[in-house]
């Protein structure tokens, strides 16, 4: 199994890979991203991957490369790193050009790099203990700043919620916006169950637009569990039935515990009875049937 980075069709390891110290995206984070990974060493939906980068793309004025020399180096840099399953990073920045914050100081050359390495997803256990969840004292950038749902490089806000979620013990950041609703966790969309009802934050609040967001939604539907999206406070979130997230590697993970980060010490509550919820462990079984359903034959 192997690491490996395709730079502008160059493949090489990690120790090797090197973008110029004026490319944009090193400098001030001006790049779009997006990541897939691989069942039965296939690419799980590219496509709805491919659509978002480009919704990203579009909205900051980055031009992407052709989709077809997208998809052939990035299934050229699989075949080559030869794991039985992976997860692979595309990216794109602005490219590099004189140095100063205009996008038009670009030269116009965008630099587009891969990023693949052996799969690793959580452990059969992680699934049974379930995920602690920071409520954390960071907020969710507003849609008016630095819109949450372009997915690009520019990831501070993710990483100092995850530095504060990480100090106080728990495993990931759950975020608020400024006005208390629920948004997101640092990589992964929130779902709550209540009342026998799958509820998720509406994307206008500002937050990512999951690829497996959407599926979920569309494999609860399919499997009759009633779907709302609206908007929950922490009130509504600590008194849930169940939480779970859900992202490209962890597919369809619990919330067991939370940590609660707004007062003068951590306030700790279990979720359902600590451990996974009877919905939760529904949708994950009905996602992975889709998945299967899906995979090439």
């Amino acid at each position: 199994m192997a690491t490996l980075v395709n730079v502008e069709g160059r493949l090489v390891p990690p120790e090797q890979a090197f973008v110029p110290v004026l490319d944009r995206g090193f400098l001030y984070g001006d790049s779009v991203y997006d990541v897939v990974r691989t069942y039965g060493g296939r690419v799980f939906e590219l496509g709805r991957h491919l659509d978002r980068m480009e919704r990203t793309a579009a909205r900051i004025g980055l031009t992407l490369p052709a989709r077809a020399r997208v998809e052939s180096e990035l299934f050229r840099t699989l075949e080559a790193a030869g794991n039985p399953e992976s997860y692979a990073r595309i990216v794109v920045t602005r490219g590099e050009g004189r140095f100063g914050l205009a996008p038009d100081l670009a030269e116009g050359l965008n630099r587009l790099l891969f990023l693949v390495r052996p799969l690793e997803p959580p452990a059969a256990e992680q699934y049974d203990r379930g995920l602690q969840m920071a409520v954390t004292r960071m907020r969710r950038n507003p849609p008016q700043a630095l819109d949450p749902a372009l997915k690009t490089g520019n990831y501070l806000n993710s990483v100092l919620a995850l530095r504060e979620s990480h100090a106080a013990g728990a495993d990931d950041a759950l975020m608020l916006d400024l006005h208390g609703q629920v948004t997101e966790a640092s990589t992964s969309n929130v779902f709550l169950v209540e009342d026998g009802a799958v509820v998720t934050p509406p994307l206008a609040l500002g937050m990512l637009e999951g690829v497996t967001r959407g599926l979920v939604i569309e494999v609860a539907r399919g499997d009759g569990l009633p779907v709302r999206e609206e908007p929950r406070d922490l009130e509504a979130l600590a008194g849930a039935d169940e939480i779970f997230v859900t992202s490209s590697v962890r597919e369809v993970m619990a919330v067991t515990s939370l940590v609660l980060l707004d007062g003068d010490a951590p306030d700790r509550r279990e979720v359902a009875g600590g451990r996974p919820g009877p919905i939760t462990r529904r949708l994950h079984a009905a996602f992975r049937r889709y998945v299967e359903r899906t995979l090439p034959r």
